[in-house]
């Protein structure tokens, strides 16, 4: 009794801890997406949101564990192992459903840049966002330089966001000559960006979910101590 329960303490450490990564990870990557809100809206965003909230849940959900395991409650330590065992399912099937979805990740990408490009002189939003993403990612239009043509009022051939060295009016002259802006392509750099911060709550997500059948072991085996003891008595 006293070292599954020693254990099960430990275990909710560990599981506490689990809980801020998430919350930690989750704020970490929905502030990155915030940035560009005006491409993509909630679309990304809500996968990081979900990470949040099941990091406070786990923090809930902990409780019910420290205190089963302190009281030796029986139906409190039941309750702790049924919740992680719901939550374990929910993030495995939310990992598998964001590995097989990976793919239309870079078509969405490309329709949204390419929905949002004629829009960059007519919404304040959006601008930020291109010229927030050129600058970072040192790319320039969707798939190059020549998507911007037509689409500035401007004496600028493209935005100054897209110059290596960006000085007011830069932009202008750079399309028969594109020395002094970036010329790769913004949908490639987006989508790798984009994957790389989905891998990592996905990486999160799952390895704290193979953390949690160690829990759902250790409250099922103190759970049925628990009971025989009171069989006993």
């Amino acid at each position: 009794m006293k070292c599954v329960k020693y254990l099960l303490f430990a275990f909710n450490l560990v599981f506490f801890l689990a809980g801020l990564g998430l919350i930690i990870a989750g704020a970490v990557v929905q502030t990155r997406f915030n940035n560009y809100f005006a491409f993509f809206g909630g679309t990304f965003s809500g996968a990081a949101i979900l990470l949040i909230v099941v990091g406070v849940v786990i923090f809930i959900i902990g409780f019910f564990g420290c205190c089963g395991a302190y009281k030796e409650n029986y139906c409190m330590t039941m309750t702790f192992a049924a919740l992680l065992g719901i939550i374990f399912v929910l993030e495995i099937a939310a990992g598998i459903a964001a590995y097989v979805m990976r793919h239309q990740a870079e078509d969405f990408i490309t329709k949204e840049l390419n929905k949002n490009l004629p829009k960059y002189e007519s919404d304040e939003g959006v601008m930020k966002a291109w010229d927030l993403a050129q600058k970072d990612f040192k790319c320039c239009g969707v798939n190059n330089y020549t998507d911007w043509s037509g689409k500035l009022n401007k004496t600028n051939d493209v935005p100054d966001s897209c110059c290596k060295t960006i000085t007011k009016n830069c932009g202008a002259g750079q399309a028969k000559n594109p020395t002094k802006i970036y010329t790769a392509p913004c949908v490639t750099a987006f989508k790798d960006w984009v994957l790389k911060n989905i891998y990592i709550i996905g990486g999160v997500g799952i390895g704290l979910a193979f953390v949690q059948v160690v829990g759902i072991i250790l409250a099922c085996c103190l759970a049925r101590t628990i009971k025989k003891e009171y069989e006993v008595v």
